[in-house]
């Protein structure tokens, strides 16, 4: 009765089972996976977010394939700040980024074609392969003090039928951004086997310091001769994953971009799922972006220096250092089961984290915690974390 691309498991596992089982019998749990950033008590601006949707031009429906102008040009507005000049005729609007991912895995690949995308990375990709009858492989991201692209892996999957790599700059949950050495030997393998580049770059405001060796969005790379789709997106640029929109923009060879543009023209008039009262605030909401990204940004820097200091004093624990993002990874080298770990903290500790397993990393011992709750809840989880970890 049902599709093959849907025959995936459904079995609740042990870690969700036990964490529904607490909730239903009203024991707290302090959640260090919580990455929804509107219910981690940052203030929003009630009157700017909410005002544009009274406005009586919502009443009006414009069906436009490629998305409203007014809100395609704020985005262009955002990237020349980042040193990037987009043509707003370059920018695709779609309902979010998981719909971003959909429309250019339809574009470029047909049934059994393969996209290249990184190892941890986050487990949404396999989902969104399987909806598009897309195969996955994966290059590596190794760890030796710093997070880095092993190119050798991303040129030993390149293959026939490989349609893609995904780059997502900064990593999720790695926090590692792309360098400019490893861009251009990536964008070399590409060039010479006609392969796209994907960068999804929704967190490549969210960095912790300046670094001279990144890339940054890859709108600003002038004369690429590579087809080049870049995703961004108010779930993480304005901390509003509510209020659903995101978008594809285009670079590369002139020609490819024409038909690139002119074949998304058709997928997007095929869905047009963006919400008209959303494009049109849009603008509105540009202007607060450094005020909400500025208090996001705060408290991801404080819980991830808390945390740094706090692992320290341990031995068989440390933080793998990251660049940016939301998210930090504690790496416990006595750990030989992620999850049974995992729900031994909850268990006896109240605090809930994400097993290592889950964002597809090579071995056992990494947890991915987020750092977006407040600090008071943050620092109590990260003690009690420490304190099983003293007592094993």
């Amino acid at each position: 009765m049902f599709a093959r691309r849907t025959q995936w498991p459904t079995a609740v596992n042990e870690l969700t089972r036990r964490v529904r089982e607490r909730r239903e019998r009203g024991e707290p749990i302090l959640d260090l996976t919580e990455s929804n950033p509107t219910r981690c008590a940052f203030e929003y601006p009630r009157d700017v977010i909410l005002t544009p949707f009274l406005s009586s031009e919502n009443l009006r429906y414009e069906p436009l394939p490629q998305g409203m102008r007014s809100a395609r040009e704020a985005i262009a507005r955002y990237y020349v700040e980042r040193g990037a000049r987009v043509d707003p005729d370059r920018l695709v609007l779609t309902a979010s980024t998981s719909e971003a991912y959909t429309f250019l895995f339809r574009l470029l690949a047909d049934p059994g074609d393969r996209v290249l995308v990184p190892r941890p990375s986050y487990p949404l990709f396999g989902f969104l392969a399987d909806l598009n009858d897309v195969e996955l492989d994966a290059y590596r991201l190794a760890y030796d003090g710093r997070w880095r692209i092993d190119v050798e892996s991303v040129r030993a999957a390149l293959g026939p039928r490989t349609r893609a790599v995904v780059l997502v700059n900064p990593n999720n949950p790695t926090g590692s951004f792309v360098k400019r050495s490893e861009w251009e030997q990536i964008l070399a393998c590409c060039a010479k086997q006609g392969v796209v580049v994907i960068s999804d770059e929704v967190f490549l405001d969210y960095a912790y310091a300046e670094d001279a060796e990144r890339v940054g969005t890859l709108l600003r790379e002038e004369g690429v001769d590579v087809l080049t789709f870049v995703l961004g997106g108010v779930s993480k640029l304005l901390g509003l994953p509510q209020m659903k929109l995101a978008w594809i923009g285009v670079t590369g060879p002139e020609a490819m971009v024409r038909e690139a543009l002119l074949r998304l023209e058709i997928i997007g008039d095929t869905y047009l799922s963006v919400s008209t009262p959303i494009a049109r605030a849009l603008p509105q909401w540009m202007r607060v972006r450094e005020g909400l990204r500025g208090q996001i940004l705060g408290r991801v820097r404080a819980n991830r220096e808390y945390l740094r200091q706090s692992v320290e004093r341990l031995s068989g624990c440390r933080y793998l250092d990251a660049e940016g993002g939301w998210y930090a990874i504690l790496h416990l080298s006595d750990v030989r089961d992620d999850e049974a770990f995992a729900i031994e903290l909850l268990e006896h500790e109240g605090v809930l984290v994400h097993p290592g397993y889950f964002f597809d990393f090579e071995g056992e011992g990494c947890f991915v915690l987020s750092l977006l709750p407040p600090p008071e809840v943050f620092q109590e989880g990260i003690r009690r974390i420490l304190r099983r970890v003293e007592t094993r």
